[in-house]
């Protein structure tokens, strides 16, 4: 098996299932399943949820309100997304930790890298809430940080699409997917990937990043075993 210990990064938009906000029971449950499967092949898996499904920083600052607040408010969204996450993982009898950047005793474990990484060697899954603690940078930003902190081989980045593409396959249908790309080409193409300071950060480093589609079963499991799913984006 080539990835021995992943940080899975997911959106909080993905939560949304087909609703318009909030969380579909649904698709958490079906995360939850797809995340237990590969934890069984032997995986290390730590997680960071995003909370746009529930409130974002920019919005806030959108609509007149400072943007540090705003943030801290979205860090308070990816808290309640990790909690229902670890909710639905425990449900399957999955050990789960929810450590927070942000001290919130009651609910969740301070973030420490030497705990976090002890508790992954144990077997348990962690997830990673409210960001990097920090206001003016993003889940994707938080995702690269503490992949690197704890020695991940590779980030796992769960989208609604299969891969990078030239264009938003979404919106353009002749738009063609890379299997395999190089940091330096996604600068130079302007492809978005995550934002620029998570994006540098994993490229400094040398952590490799694959984005794939969460939401088709069977993925994230066949990504582990080797199989050609997503893109690759590597030094």
């Amino acid at each position: 098996m080539k990835y021995k210990r992943i940080l899975l990064k997911l959106s909080g938009e993905s939560l949304m299932g087909d609703k318009a906000f909030g969380i579909d029971n649904a698709r958490l449950a079906s995360y939850a399943s797809e995340i237990k499967e590969i934890q069984q092949l032997g995986v290390e898996i730590a997680i960071v949820i995003g909370g746009g499904n529930i409130f974002r920083g920019v919005q806030a600052e959108q609509g007149g309100m400072d943007r540090t607040h705003g943030d801290y408010m979205g860090m308070l969204a990816t808290m309640i997304n990790s909690m229902a996450l670890q909710a639905s993982l425990e449900s399957l009898g999955v050990q789960t930790r929810l450590l927070s950047a942000i001290e919130m005793k009651a609910i969740a474990e301070p973030f420490i890298r030497r705990r976090a990484v002890r508790h992954l060697e144990k077997g348990r899954i962690v997830i990673f809430g409210a960001g990097t603690g920090n206001p003016y940078f993003t889940t994707d930003s938080a995702a690269s940080l503490r992949a690197i902190e704890i020695n991940a081989d590779v980030i796992l980045k769960g989208t609604r699409v299969d891969g990078i593409y030239t264009a938003d396959p979404e919106k353009d249908p002749s738009a063609v997917k890379f299997e395999d790309i190089s940091f330096d080409e996604v600068y130079s193409k302007g492809l978005n990937v995550m934002d620029l300071t998570a994006f540098t950060l994993c490229k400094e480093n040398n952590l490799p990043i694959i984005v794939f589609d969460m939401d088709t079963p069977g993925n994230l499991k066949a990504l582990i075993q080797e199989e050609k799913i997503g893109t690759l984006v590597h030094n």
